[in-house]
């Protein structure tokens, strides 16, 4: 076969898949490890006497926290504090948010309230301030409750889990680390969300190794949660560790769990990183034959990335082969103009004109380069 002269190619790019972490709502009902708003509401109007069933609930609630360091103080209203207390529960009940957080202020500022007091002002203010989407304001009245030390375990450690949340939602990373870490460190809790929460942080300050060991470990002792997988992968990319990544997205392949076009992209993305061109085009093509990924412009690209990388190595049958599968799906006429060139290198000047037609078709930054082959 007489080949002609290499043209140069119009480059593809395929770069490490970054998934985002996904940190918990404040004051939502969400994990085992904190407290939902409609518990902490039973709980308070237990706390202010307006409850009986509420209260006797309360009581044999179990904690949350059994090896926390702290020691429970009493909590318990001042009796001359109780009614304003109770206006202010009912306030938030209405969803009055202003008025909750100015009655707060009311509060706090008696000379009679206490701890106790102040706490539970200060915490329904953050929750208050939180539902207007006043992030600082929630962050500042959170921090106070904590501080002022007066509420029990439970609603202590509630509130300072949501302190670490919005600073995490206000992108304050390194105030919602410190915060988180006091957490754990007076908790001692070893629940799976809190420890995978205070990972997240750690990958959103880009601090990609600790990041990626706290998940790996997450990942070994929960190997069937797909979204630590899938964050225990981004953080090794990140990391630039793509072996290690790649073992974890094997792994989970071979059983089955890597059903979303992400999941795949980040397992072939990863091959393609480790130069492993033809393991990611396994998963690339059985992918699109069980329709988990689907033809359009981004799958055009990674199939370019591998026609690519074929024609560097003179693999030019491969190359062909996979130029003619991202063409048709390419946003633009590259791939055509590409596969245009291949072809003419390969001696194939008929179907090298016919792909420089459908480049021009298509459209092209450079026409003048499908035009030249059209005239040869």
């Amino acid at each position: 076969m007489n080949k002609s002269i290499r043209r140069p190619l119009v480059a593809a790019l395929c770069g490490a898949l970054g998934l985002m972490v996904l940190a918990p709502s404040a004051g939502a009902q969400q994990q085992s490890g904190t407290t939902s708003m409609r518990e902490q509401r039973a709980k308070r109007m237990a706390e202010l006497g307006k409850n009986k069933d509420a209260e006797q609930k309360t009581e044999e609630a179990a904690a949350l926290y059994p090896n926390a360091t702290r020691v429970q103080p009493e909590a318990k209203a001042n009796p001359k504090i109780v009614k304003q207390l109770q206006e202010m529960q009912e306030l938030f009940e209405k969803q009055e948010n202003d008025k909750v957080i100015a009655k707060a202020e009311a509060i706090v500022a008696m000379p009679s309230a206490g701890a106790y007091e102040k706490s539970f002002a200060y915490s329904l203010a953050g929750n208050a301030a939180a539902d207007k989407d006043d992030q600082a304001a929630a962050a500042g009245y959170f921090a106070k409750s904590v501080e002022a030390n007066g509420l029990d375990n439970n609603s202590h450690f509630s509130t300072m889990y949501n302190l670490a949340v919005i600073q995490f939602g206000d992108e304050k990373y390194a105030e919602s680390l410190a915060t988180m870490d006091r957490f754990l460190a007076e908790t001692k809790s070893t629940k799976l969300e809190h420890a995978a929460f205070r990972a997240g942080i750690l990958a959103n300050m880009g601090r990609h190794d600790e990041a990626a060991s706290a998940y790996k470990k997450l990942v070994a002792d929960n190997p069937g949660d797909k979204r630590l997988l899938m964050n225990a992968v981004a953080a090794l990319q990140n990391a630039d560790k793509f072996a290690e990544g790649n073992v974890l997205l094997e792994d989970a392949y071979k059983r089955g769990m890597l059903t979303e076009p992400r999941e795949l992209r980040a397992l072939y993305v990863g091959y393609m990183n480790a130069s492993r061109w033809d393991d990611a085009q396994k998963v690339m093509d059985d992918g699109t034959a069980k329709g988990i990924l689907q033809a359009g412009p981004e799958l055009a690209k990674d199939y370019m990335v591998l026609a690519q990388n074929a024609y560097v190595d003179d693999k030019i049958p491969q190359a062909i082969a996979l130029y003619g599968k991202a063409a048709p799906m390419a946003a633009d006429g590259e791939a055509y103009l590409n596969l245009a060139k291949v072809l003419e290198y390969a001696g194939k000047k008929a179907d090298a004109k016919a792909a420089a037609q459908k480049a021009l078709d298509k459209g092209v930054k450079k026409s003048e380069e499908a035009k030249a082959i059209l005239a040869r």
